[in-house]
């Protein structure tokens, strides 16, 4: 019997190579192609600017004259100190290109970052660090709450056109876009700080506001629900009813003095989440999407009762870890349960509401701690200058407390500007696209307003907001001067007017240096948005 062998040493099939890194090829791309271009534009156009803005803050005066009405034996020791820090003894081309050479460092890995002194002989990278800093927390907040909260009201009153609510709207973005930012800042200081500290010593809610707010919020969800007159009307006695009665319970039990969910109301809006997700990802129709959002709630609070002894006083990281196994287990709960022909809109749908039962369940945490916190700010927990607190100590919830309640007004004051803008350019975008014809297509092929809406309308709507949005925010990266001045927070646009006021130069330049290269920056990620919101626009 003989075996057939096969010879491999005669097998001369060459193995595939590794594909090497080709330039040409890389550089062919047209989006690498545009951004390398970009960069390269930007750079010059960055340099021209700094180099005008340079000149242009040298010669709107002398940082010296800040000391001639000081003593003589004081005088020449700070006009010698200034002249040392600023190098104004030597000729303004070279002080420029001393600047740009430590100024090149921000933007070289490896090479140290120097932006020159100040006029007091401190550097000002320190003095900037902190201002970045304030500033961010402030704007980032603001305008992320005012995109969201704008986009949102825009659709809906362009899809609610000429309607009640749309015209509330209207009227009401033009109100908030006509007021100065100022006396904005001032009510609020006035009604939401120093009436609302006042308020909380003893807080009750007379029946007349508890009519007053429930008609607002009943007249509100009756324009935004529409339908027949009989149904408004429905809407807004209902509404009445159950504010009315909420209103009051809350005020007999004092609960504005002891504020907290508790698991029955972290159930209850866990519960509505979830509605509200399956409503928005696949519609409450999809029995496998909401099956799995009700059980991802009904999980999410049974760990948060479960947890509570350990999110007393956790850390920081613990949160976090939480919050990675938290979105993890909430998308295994929708791939199990929504099946095969749901699965992704299930993960989607459960994933949110996962975090919206956990965010829940940490406001919570919050609510518990505020009677503490309220008695360690000595019964006045809304501040009405500053970041911070300076010198409290607490827990992490304390502290979180101590940074958003500082937080609250100025916020609330930027917000109200900023969303009345994005609420317009929104509605005009939607009612734009929802008049094209691919949206009559959609239509006439049979899929639901909800898919003709979110999935081919608002993609496309979002587009012109992109441009608004990224220039927006480079400008605030600017500080907001008025707010900043009102609230007391020392931040960019404060340092940048101190730094005009002194004659500083050195504070000048970082100043828009941080804010040219943001402009420059978002005004990229604004075109490569485009490509990514519609497939037709393309980087040439």
């Amino acid at each position: 019997m003989s075996v057939e062998t096969h010879d491999t040493s005669a097998d001369t099939t060459p193995s595939p190579r590794p594909r090497r890194f080709d330039m040409r090829r890389a550089l062919h791309n047209p989006a690498l192609f545009f951004v390398i271009r970009r960069l390269i534009t930007s750079f010059f156009v960055l340099l021209g600017a700094t180099f005008l803005m340079y000149m242009l803050v040298v010669w709107s005066g002398d940082p010296r004259q800040n000391f001639e009405s000081y003593p003589a034996n004081i005088r020449e020791g700070k006009i010698r100190a200034v002249t040392e820090a600023l190098h104004l003894d030597q000729n303004v081309i070279v002080r420029y290109f001393n600047w740009l050479r430590g100024a090149a460092g921000c933007f070289v890995p490896g090479v140290s970052c120097d932006l020159g002194k100040s006029i007091d002989n401190t550097p000002v990278t320190g003095i900037l660090g902190n201002a970045i800093t304030t500033t961010l927390r402030l704007v980032l907040l603001a305008l992320a709450l005012a995109v969201i909260l704008g986009v949102v009201v825009g659709i809906l009153s362009a899809l609610r056109q000429y309607s009640a609510f749309d015209y509330t709207i209207t009227f009401s973005s033009f109100l908030l876009f006509s007021l100065p930012i100022f006396w904005v800042a001032v009510l609020l200081k006035e009604f939401g700080a120093i009436k609302f500290n006042n308020w909380l010593e003893n807080p009750s809610i007379p029946i007349w506001v508890s009519v007053i707010l429930g008609l607002i919020i009943g007249l509100l969800l009756a324009a935004v629900i529409g339908g027949t007159s009989r149904r408004r009307w429905l809407v807004v006695g209902v509404t009445l009813v159950v504010i009315i009665a909420i209103t009051q319970y809350l005020s007999a039990v004092s609960w504005f003095a002891r504020p907290a969910l508790g698991p029955g109301l972290i159930l209850v809006f866990s519960l509505l989440v979830a509605l509200a997700s399956t409503a928005l990802v696949s519609g409450l129709k999809a029995r496998p999407v909401l099956s799995s959002t009700i059980i991802t709630a009904l999980v999410g609070v049974i760990c948060g009762v479960a947890l509570q002894p350990v999110l007393k006083n956790p850390a920081v990281g613990f949160l976090v870890i939480l919050g990675i196994i938290a979105i993890v287990v909430s998308g295994a709960i929708g791939w199990f349960v929504g099946g095969a022909e749901y699965r992704s809109q299930a993960v989607r749908a459960s994933i949110f509401t996962g975090i919206g039962t956990g965010l829940f369940i940490l406001l919570d945490k919050v609510l518990v701690n505020f009677h503490r916190f309220s008695e360690k700010k000595y019964g006045r927990p809304i501040p009405t200058v500053g970041d911070s607190t300076p010198n409290f100590h607490g827990n992490i919830w304390q502290h979180f407390l101590d940074v958003s309640t500082s937080l609250l007004l100025p916020t609330i004051a930027l917000i109200l500007i900023s969303f009345a803008s994005y609420t317009r350019y929104t509605r005009a975008s939607m009612l734009e696209v929802m008049n094209q014809d691919y949206i009559r297509t959609a239509r006439a092929k049979g899929l639901t307003e909800r898919t003709v809406v979110m999935r081919h309308a608002f993609r496309n709507a979002l587009i012109p907001l992109t441009t608004v949005v990224a220039y927006d925010f480079a400008a605030v990266i600017g500080g907001a001067v008025i707010t900043e001045n009102v609230f007391g927070w020392k931040g960019m646009g404060t340092l940048f007017i101190q730094g005009l006021n002194a004659v500083n130069p050195n504070v000048v330049m970082a100043f828009f240096l941080v804010t040219g290269t943001a402009a420059v920056l978002f005004n990229l990620v604004a075109d490569l948005l485009y490509t990514a919101l519609d497939p037709r626009i393309r980087l040439q």
